[in-house]
C-alpha cells in the first residue's frame, strides 16, 4: 500500500500545476468594528458555488464561468447573512462588514435539493462538515455515529452492516440481501444499495448531512428511517492542493491528497486519494500474528464541464479497495441452554480435550484456525447534469456501480475444526436513473418532483464445510453412530443464490407558503418493486456410504435445499408537514407520513417450513407499512446558539427482522415478519459560540423501541432445546419487549477552544478539543437474552494542535482516551451451541496528522 500511496501523490503533485481560467471574486469580510471574519461564507445566489474566508476575513471565489450579474450571500456565525450583487467588469476588490444578530447563521445544506439554512428546513437533521469529521478522526461512518448520536451502525464485517437510525433501518444481525436499506445512503446524488458501502474511508468529504425519519418524497429511493446525503468537494477552476498524512500507533497510517484546477477555459478537475492502514488489534495465539488489521484504498476523479453559464456537468468515477485480514470476533461467554447436559458447550469442547485461550474477551485472544479475510472492492462512475430553467434547476443522475466481496469466516469461533470454511462470495451490480426539477414554481410555491429508477442484480457463490469436530456440536442422540469416523469432515453445502432487484418511482414535495409565516408542505410518492430470487444448495463430500442411519445423520447437518421466488408490489406513500415561523428566533413544524419498506424475498438457507407451509411460503417476506408523526421546534434563543428539540413515534406493521434459527444450515439467519413494532422518543441538537474562542456541541436521544406484537419470534440462546410437554418449542411470544440495537439513551458533547496564533509563519489558530459519546445498554439479539446484551459505555476523544486555511497544520489526537473496553455487538456462534462472540471496540489509539494545503 505505501508504493500505491507514493505513486499517487507523485500524480496528484503533477496535477496541482493547472491553470485558472475562471474569474474570481476576491475581497474581505469584517465585522462592524473592521475586525477580519475568518470562516465566514459566502455562497453564489441560486447554486452550489461557496467558499469561506481564511484568518484575515479574505476570500477568493471561483465563479465557475458564471456570467454576471450575479448574488452573493455572505453568512457568519452571529451575523446577519448580507447579500452582495454583482454587475460589471472587472469585479472591483471587495469590503464587506457584517452586523451582529441574535441568531446563528449555520452552514447549506441541499436535503431539499437546493441550498438553504439548515435552521430553516422542517426537517430533523443533523450537519457533519467535512473538516469537522477530519477534525473528530471520524472517516467512516462507524465514527460518524459518534457525532450523531441517532445513528446506529452494527457490522461483524462489511457485507453483515446494518446502518439505523432511531432503532430503525435494517434486521438487527445478519444481513440479507433479499430486502432494501431502510435507510438511503447518496453520495453526490447516487444511491449506493449496498450497506457495505459505509464501512469504507470518505474521500475528500465536504459535509455530511443526516436526515431522520421518513424521505420518500425527497429522495429516488424510498428511505423509511432516514438518510445519508453526502456531498463531495467538487472541481474548481482556481487551483489548490490538500496534502495529509497521519501516524498513530499500532502502525497507523492514513493518506488523503486531493489537487484540483482548471483544464481549459470551461472544463475542470479534481483528483482524490485516501488510504489508511493498521496492524491488527487481536492476537490470534495459533497464528502468531495480530488480526483485524486496516488496509483501504480509494480514488475518486471528477471532470466538471460548464458549457454556459446555466449548465454544469460532472462526470466521477471512484474505485476503493479494501483488503483487511479481519473481522475477527472473540469469545465472550457461554451460556447454558436448555438442551441436555452432552450438548452443552463446555461438555462437547470437554470431550474434545480443548480449552478456550480466553473466556474474557478483553485479553483480545483468539485461536481461530480458519483464516479471516473480508476483501471487497466497490467503485462505478455517474454523470451529473445541472441545467438551469425558469425558476430552478433540472437535474439528472445516471450511475452504475458494483460491489465485489470475497469473505472467509470463522463462524464457530474456536480453534476446532467445527466450520472449515463458511465464506460466501458476492458479486452485486447496479444502474441508476434519477431526473428531478426543483425550484421556485410560483411567487408562494416551490417545490421538488423527480422520477428514479434502479436495477440490480446479485449473486452468491458460497461454501460452508464441516470439519472433524463438526460430529461433536451436531450430535443430537446418544448413538455412537456419530462417532463414525470421517463422517462429517469435508461435508457441507455448495450454495448458487441469485436475485434480481428493479424498482421505480415517481416522487415529489411541494412548499407552499399560506403566509410569510405559515408554510405546508405535501409530499407524494408512487413507487413499484420487482424482485427475482434464484436459491440452490447442494450437499457434497464427507463419509460416502449407502447406510440409511448414517445418511440420515448427514441429513440433520445439511441437506440439499432449492426454491425461487418472484414477487412484485405497488405503493403510494406520503407525506404532510405544516411549519411556523413563530418568530425570527422560533422554527416550528408537525410531520405525519405514510411510508414503507419494499417487499423483500429470502436468499439464504431456510429452516424446515411449519406444518402446512413451503419454502416457497417462506421465502417471500412481506412489505413493511409506516405511520411516522414528528414534532419539533428549531430556535436560537440567544446569540450565536441554537437549540433544537424533536418528538417523534413512528409504527412498522410486518417488520422485517431477522431470524437465527438453531439449524446449522441456515446459521447465517432468514428473513421473517413481526406484526408490529413502535419506536419513539425525543431527540435534542445544541451548539454554543462562547465569543471567537470557545464552542460546545451537544446532541442526545431517548429511543424507546419495543414489539407490539411478535408471537413467533426465535427462542433466546438460553432457551435454545425447549421442551414443553414432550414438544420442541422453536418459537416465542416476544410482545412487549424491547427492540435489538436500541438503546434507550445516547448522546454526545464535545467542545474546542481556540485562539489566533503563528506556526511556521502560517497564521491560524490553536485548538484544544475534547469530544465525548455515550450510550445506554441494549439487547444484542432479535429475542432478548440476558447473555446478549451490550452493557453501557461512554467514550473520550481528543485533539490538540494548529490549523490554518493555507499552509502548514499539525494536531496531535487520541480516541477512547481512557481505554474502556467495551464491546459492539455480541452473536450466537452458528448451531447455537451455547458460546456467543463479540465484536469489540478499538481500544485507546492515539497519533499525529500533519496537513499542508495551497
Amino acid at each position: 500500500m505505501k508504493n500505491s500511496i507514493k505513486n499517487i501523490f507523485t500524480i496528484l503533485s503533477v496535477l496541482t500545476f493547472s491553470i485558472s481560467f475562471a474569474q474570481n471574486i476576491e475581497g474581505t469580510i469584517t465585522d462592524s468594528q473592521k475586525k477580519p471574519l475568518g470562516a465566514a461564507n459566502i455562497v453564489v445566489k441560486g447554486s452550489t458555488i461557496s467558499t469561506i474566508t481564511d484568518e484575515n476575513g479574505k476570500f477568493s471565489l471561483d465563479t465557475n464561468g458564471k456570467k454576471l450579474p450575479l448574488t452573493l450571500l455572505v453568512q457568519y456565525v452571529g451575523y446577519k447573512t448580507t447579500e452582495v450583487e454583482i454587475t460589471t467588469l472587472p469585479i472591483p476588490l471587495l469590503e464587506v462588514a457584517l452586523k451582529e444578530e441574535n441568531e446563528l447563521i449555520e452552514v447549506v445544506v441541499s436535503s431539499r435539493r437546493r441550498i438553504e439554512k439548515v435552521q430553516d428546513i422542517p426537517i430533523a437533521v443533523s450537519v457533519v462538515t467535512g473538516k469537522q469529521a477530519e477534525q473528530a478522526g471520524a472517516f467512516n461512518v462507524n465514527r460518524i455515529k459518534e457525532l450523531v448520536p441517532s445513528v446506529q451502525l452494527y457490522s461483524s464485517n462489511p457485507r453483515n452492516t446494518g446502518i439505523n437510525i432511531r432503532g430503525l433501518g435494517s434486521p438487527y444481525g445478519l444481513t440479507n440481501d433479499g430486502i432494501d436499506p431502510g435507510v438511503g445512503f447518496y453520495v453526490d446524488g447516487v444511491y449506493y444499495a449496498r450497506p457495505a458501502a459505509t464501512t469504507l474511508d470518505f474521500i475528500d468529504v465536504e459535509r455530511i448531512e443526516v436526515l431522520r425519519g421518513p424521505q420518500g418524497s425527497l429522495f429516488g429511493k424510498n428511505t423509511t428511517s432516514g438518510a445519508f446525503n453526502i456531498t463531495t468537494r467538487k472541481p474548481s477552476f482556481t487551483s489548490g492542493a490538500d496534502f495529509e498524512v497521519s501516524f498513530g500507533n499500532y502502525a497507523f497510517l492514513q493518506a488523503k491528497a486531493s489537487v484540483t484546477g482548471a483544464l481549459s477555459k470551461k472544463i475542470a478537475g479534481r483528483l482524490s486519494f485516501s488510504g489508511t492502514q493498521r496492524d491488527g488489534l487481536i492476537d490470534n495465539i495459533a497464528t502468531g500474528r495480530a488480526t483485524n488489521t486496516l488496509n483501504n484504498q480509494g480514488i475518486r476523479g471528477q471532470l466538471l464541464y460548464t458549457p454556459s453559464e446555466n449548465t454544469n456537468i460532472i462526470l466521477a468515477a471512484d474505485i476503493t479497495t479494501q483488503r483487511p485480514d479481519g473481522y475477527a470476533q472473540v469469545i465472550a461467554g457461554v451460556a447454558p441452554t436448555n438442551r441436555a447436559a452432552y450438548r452443552q458447550f463446555d461438555a462437547i469442547i470437554a470431550d474434545l480435550n480443548y480449552q478456550l485461550p480466553s473466556r474474557n474477551a478483553f485479553d483480545r485472544k483468539i485461536d481461530q484456525d480458519t483464516p479471516w479475510r473480508s476483501g471487497q472492492d466497490m467503485g462505478g462512475i455517474s454523470l451529473n447534469i445541472d441545467t438551469k430553467i425558469g425558476g430552478g434547476t433540472l437535474t439528472s443522475t445516471t450511475a452504475w456501480r458494483f460491489w465485489n466481496w470475497d469473505p472467509s469466516n470463522d463462524r464457530d469461533f474456536t480453534g476446532l475444526q467445527v466450520l472449515a470454511k463458511s465464506q460466501n462470495p458476492t458479486r452485486q451490480t447496479q444502474i441508476t436513473q434519477e431526473v428531478r426539477y426543483a425550484g421556485q414554481l410560483t411567487s408562494t410555491i416551490s417545490g421538488v418532483a423527480g422520477v428514479f429508477f434502479i436495477d440490480q442484480t446479485s449473486q452468491t457463490d458460497g461454501t460452508e464445510e464441516s470439519g472433524n469436530a463438526q460430529w461433536r456440536f451436531s450430535q443430537s442422540t446418544t448413538s455412537n453412530l456419530w462417532k463414525t469416523p470421517g463422517l462429517f469432515e469435508g461435508y457441507g453445502i455448495k450454495t448458487d443464490a441469485r436475485i434480481r432487484a428493479s424498482s421505480a418511482a415517481v416522487f415529489g414535495q411541494l412548499d407552499w407558503a399560506i403566509t410569510d409565516r405559515l408554510h405546508a408542505l405535501p409530499g407524494l410518492r408512487y413507487n413499484f418493486d420487482k424482485k427475482e430470487a434464484n436459491y440452490k444448495r447442494t450437499t457434497y463430500g464427507g463419509l460416502q456410504t449407502t447406510d440409511p442411519a448414517l445418511i440420515a445423520l448427514k441429513k440433520l447437518v445439511y441437506t440439499d435445499q432449492a426454491f425461487d421466488s418472484s414477487t412484485d408490489d405497488t405503493d403510494f406513500s406520503g407525506n404532510l408537514t405544516l411549519t411556523y415561523k413563530i418568530s425570527d428566533k422560533i422554527n416550528a413544524y408537525a410531520t405525519y407520513a405514510k411510508s414503507y419498506k419494499p417487499v423483500g424475498v429470502n436468499v439464504a438457507g431456510l429452516p424446515t417450513p411449519p406444518a402446512g407451509q413451503t419454502l416457497s411460503d417462506l421465502s417471500v417476506i412481506k412489505p413493511e407499512d409506516v405511520n411516522h408523526y414528528e414534532v419539533g421546534v428549531k430556535t436560537s434563543p440567544f446569540k450565536n446558539s441554537i437549540f433544537n428539540l424533536t418528538f417523534f413515534n413512528t409504527a412498522i406493521k410486518d417488520f422485517q427482522t431477522n431470524v437465527q434459527a438453531a439449524e446449522l444450515g441456515v446459521n447465517r439467519g432468514y428473513l421473517a415478519n413481526a406484526d408490529e413494532v413502535r419506536v419513539r422518543g425525543a431527540e435534542l441538537d445544541a451548539s454554543i459560540v462562547f465569543g471567537q474562542h470557545f464552542t460546545i456541541n451537544a446532541a442526545g436521544t431517548y429511543t424507546d423501541g419495543k414489539y407490539v406484537k411478535f408471537t413467533n419470534a426465535p427462542l433466546p440462546l438460553e432457551e435454545t432445546g425447549l421442551v414443553v410437554d414432550g414438544k420442541a418449542v422453536n418459537y416465542k411470544d416476544v410482545s412487549g419487549s424491547d427492540l435489538p440495537g436500541v438503546s434507550k439513551w445516547a448522546g454526545s458533547l464535545g467542545g474546542e477552544l481556540s485562539d489566533n496564533a503563528r506556526f511556521f509563519g502560517n497564521t491560524g489558530k490553536i485548538f484544544l478539543g475534547i469530544d465525548s459519546y455515550a450510550r445506554s445498554e441494549f439487547s444484542s439479539s432479535p429475542s432478548a437474552s440476558k447473555y446478549l446484551v451490550v452493557p453501557g459505555y461512554a467514550l473520550f476523544n481528543a485533539r490538540l494542535g494548529f490549523r490554518a486555511s493555507q499552509g502548514l497544520s499539525v494536531h496531535f489526537w487520541g480516541r477512547n482516551i481512557f481505554n474502556k473496553d467495551y464491546y459492539e455487538q455480541l452473536l450466537p456462534a452458528g448451531g447455537n451451541a451455547g458460546h456467543y462472540a463479540a465484536v469489540l471496540g478499538d481500544q485507546r489509539t492515539y497519533g499525529v496528522t500533519l496537513k499542508y494545503s495551497l
